[in-house]
């Protein structure tokens, strides 16, 4: 099985924790990690950017990553979200373990 971790950033806390809580019930994510507040830069409409945000580490399968960005594209608060996926070539044996187990079908 291939795993991924999903980046994705928001604005608030509590939609970080949003995201985070619907993946999770919906067993689309084992786990999902957030992070900040981080600083961001970024060009938006012709301008550079900057913003404070919560980024989620979200860690699922690689065949998930369509029902992920869907689910995320439904709920971000933000015109065009962030939505990125890393692969996840090795991890231990028990945290691999760990996510079959929490995300089978």
């Amino acid at each position: 099985m291939d795993y991924i971790e999903v980046v994705t950033t928001v604005e608030t806390r509590e939609d970080a924790e949003r995201i985070a809580r619907i993946l999770l019930e919906k067993h689309l994510a084992a786990c999902v990690q957030i992070v900040g507040p981080i600083t961001s830069m970024f060009r938006w409409q012709g301008e550079v950017e900057r913003a404070d945000e919560y980024r989620c580490q979200i860690k699922c399968r690689s065949d998930r990553f369509d029902r992920i960005e869907r689910v995320i594209a439904e709920i971000h608060p933000y015109e065009v979200p962030e939505v990125v996926a890393h692969p996840l070539p090795t991890c231990s044996s028990d945290y691999e373990k760990w996510l079959q187990e929490e995300l089978q079908d």
